[in-house]
């Protein structure tokens, strides 16, 4: 049996919205990077864009559990020779609120060209307002 495969410019791609207030972090993470990867779809091919747009109201909510708010830890490097820089979670999100979300998406996405292009696709807001409500949005209940 041969294996078919539907070209991208054949898929017709939705917009989702996902609420994270109250819900946990990395769960709302893992359904949005599976939605935008396009694995829930029948037609998922792994080397192609074919996911759908997904948009993350309230990500300032999300819920965070333990004391990672004080432990966890972000890391960049700035070039320079003794640039490692660090961050924990609360200063993070109290300078940038989506940031911590963002990150949590990247990671659960492939590495590289395609994940870059991927990441294009969400759309984190803080608070629970966002510009796309003309995309006619579809909501996403979690549990």
């Amino acid at each position: 049996m041969k294996t078919t495969y539907v070209k991208p410019a054949d898929v017709e791609r939705k917009w989702f919205v996902i609420d994270a207030e109250g819900k946990p972090m990395g769960r709302v993470a893992a359904r949005a990077a599976s939605i935008v990867r396009g694995k829930e779809k029948v037609c998922f091919a792994p080397m192609w864009e074919m996911g759908d747009f997904v948009v993350i109201i309230n990500a300032e909510k999300a819920a965070i559990t333990g004391r990672k708010r004080q432990q966890k830890l972000y890391h960049r490097h700035t070039g320079f020779p003794g640039g490692l820089k660090t961050v924990n979670f609360e200063r993070m999100s109290a300078r940038h609120p989506t940031q911590p979300m963002e990150l949590a998406i990247k990671g659960m996405l492939p590495k590289g060209p395609l994940g870059r292009k991927l990441l294009k696709s969400v759309k984190i807001y803080a608070g629970a307002e966002h510009p796309h409500l003309s995309q006619n949005p579809q909501k996403i209940e979690m549990e």
